[in-house]
């Protein structure tokens, strides 16, 4: 699995595939393929359709809308017309749908069908009672907006994993060099 699902909600999860934001800016949907392991890797489709460039840019335009929309809604501002226009448009079309085999259940998609359920899922985020528990990331150099259903709501980074170590070993190595740095 390349792709990091650490944010409690697929729509999250895909907004965050720009990451760094603020600093290097690193592109997750570099190529057509990285979109086509992302809808798989993330469960929301079992299968899908070969992406084409075409594919990419309008996903990269709902997630980037997707992203304005949930930075709004946290920050309690209003939501850029244009925005929501790209993600109800996206929401507007067929969603994957799941079928029912001798295994189990399997959900095979066309792009734009995966992409449907993705807006589906910005649209019901952001309409729903998770709002009040959306964060960003605690770590400077992450974008990343996740839920905190911690105890306390106290979660401070999107995941321990990516985040919340490296901020833990830094500020660890920090307090060591200043304790060595006043010894000596």
């Amino acid at each position: 699995m390349d792709h990091v699902f650490v944010c409690g909600n697929p729509a999250l999860d895909f907004a965050a595939t720009l990451r760094a934001r603020r600093t290097a800016r690193f592109e997750m949907f570099a190529a057509p393929d990285r979109l086509d392991a992302w809808y798989v890797e993330s469960g929301i489709v079992d299968s899908v359709s070969p992406a084409r460039q075409a594919d990419v840019g309008r996903a990269t335009a709902v997630r980037e809308a997707a992203y304005q929309l949930i930075t709004a809604r946290r920050l309690g501002a209003d939501f850029d017309d244009e925005a929501l226009a790209v993600v109800n448009d996206a929401a507007r079309r067929a969603p994957a749908a799941p079928q029912l085999t001798h295994s189990g259940r399997w959900t095979a998609a066309t792009q734009r069908e995966a992409l449907s359920t993705v807006a589906r899922y910005v649209v019901e985020l952001l309409s729903g009672p998770d709002v009040p528990l959306l964060k960003e990331c605690g770590n400077p150099e992450c974008t990343r907006v996740y839920i905190d259903r911690s105890r306390g709501r106290r979660r401070q980074w999107c995941g321990m994993e990516s985040c919340g170590n490296k901020i833990k070993a830094a500020a660890y190595r920090a307090r060591r060099k200043t304790a060595v740095g006043s010894t000596g």
